[in-house]
């Protein structure tokens, strides 16, 4: 019987922490899910594979004595092909069956399995020589050994929300309500400011629940903005449209510009501005997710406001506008 890397079976080094255990075996086993893989022989014993890996070094006290086991795997191959003097005292009192008969040594009683694993069902060759029989209940196949479990990770959840443009600008924190098993419970999950349109938002865990030992899946909000009566995101881009009179674009002046964050801006309008002439106010758009001190640009086009109602007066001046330009053209002709 060969000596079962678990480090290597989830790509991970022996020094890896159980952060990086836990990261390694949700990743590779949502890769090689059978539900994922339907039909693939491949896969379902890759993931196999990967749950055993990761019932024993997701677990301190089992990944201790595990690392004992592997520094002596000699000795135990040298008592296993009769040439004795191996002892489990070596790696913290645990006894194996070396399958030797009178030489070799005991397998570990039902107590002592419960005790170390918590009653997990055992997986393959491996396991069943160094982790004994199954818990209590467990079932057993004809030939006496326990079928193991088949854990099945939970599987990750996604669901869209729509947000308003000015939550997405400031960031918010929603309540959600997920439901399992006939319960409902609420998680309140932080909108970070700035996130991207269509962008996922991760909730760890509280996705759909695993089976037989494994974890949870991952929530996912995928974010949408409702359209904004004044404002269009483009990226970290934001435009909207200022409102100029006739007089201010031909003669020059100020004009207000609001933005997202409610502030109140004087816009510069040069003489003879035209009608939907862009001017860029920098630093005024949407804020970078995770950089509170960066933001976008903010596009101001100019909207020329034509007068409506004249009184006399005004018809008279523009009438005398009207004559000047004519004589201008004339003249260039």
């Amino acid at each position: 019987m060969d000596f079962k890397d678990y480090y290597s079976t989830l790509g991970v080094p022996k020094t890896a922490s159980e952060k990086e255990i836990k990261q390694a075996f949700r990743k590779l086993a949502r890769k090689h899910h059978p539900d994922v893989n339907p039909g693939d022989k491949t896969a379902e014993a890759r993931f196999k594979d990967l749950n055993e890996a990761n019932e024993v070094l997701g677990d301190p006290a089992k990944r201790k004595k595990y690392d004992e086991l592997g520094a002596n795997w000699r000795a135990y191959e040298q008592a296993g092909a009769g040439g004795g003097g191996f002892d489990p005292s070596q790696f913290g009192g645990w006894n194996v069956n070396t399958g030797r008969g009178q030489g070799g040594h005991r397998t570990m009683t039902q107590e002592e399995v419960n005790e170390m694993f918590g009653g997990d069902s055992p997986f393959s060759d491996f396991f069943q020589t160094f982790f004994g029989g199954a818990p209590a209940g467990e079932p057993r196949s004809r030939g006496g050994r326990a079928r193991a479990a088949r854990a099945r990770a939970g599987r990750d959840v996604e669901q869209e929300i729509e947000l308003p443009l000015e939550d997405v600008y400031h960031g918010t924190t929603r309540r959600f309500a997920i439901q399992h098993d006939g319960q409902t419970r609420t998680v309140d999950v932080r909108i970070p400011a700035g996130v991207g349109e269509g962008a996922r938002v991760r909730v760890s865990g509280e996705g759909e629940q695993g089976s037989g030992g494994a974890g949870a899946g991952d929530l996912y909000l995928r974010i949408r903005t409702t359209p904004h009566a004044q404002f269009e995101r483009k990226g970290r881009d934001l435009y909207t449209r200022v409102p100029v009179p006739l007089t201010t674009a031909v003669l020059g002046g100020e004009a207000d510009v609001q933005t997202l964050a409610g502030k109140s801006l004087r816009l510069k309008i040069p003489p003879t501005t035209q009608h939907a002439q862009v001017f860029r106010l920098k630093g005024h758009g949407m804020p970078a997710t995770g950089k509170a001190n960066e933001h976008g640009d903010l596009y101001a086009t100019v909207d020329v406001q034509l007068p409506r109602d004249l009184t006399a007066d005004q018809r008279r001046h523009y009438e005398e506008l009207q004559k000047l330009e004519k004589g201008a053209k004339n003249s260039a002709a």
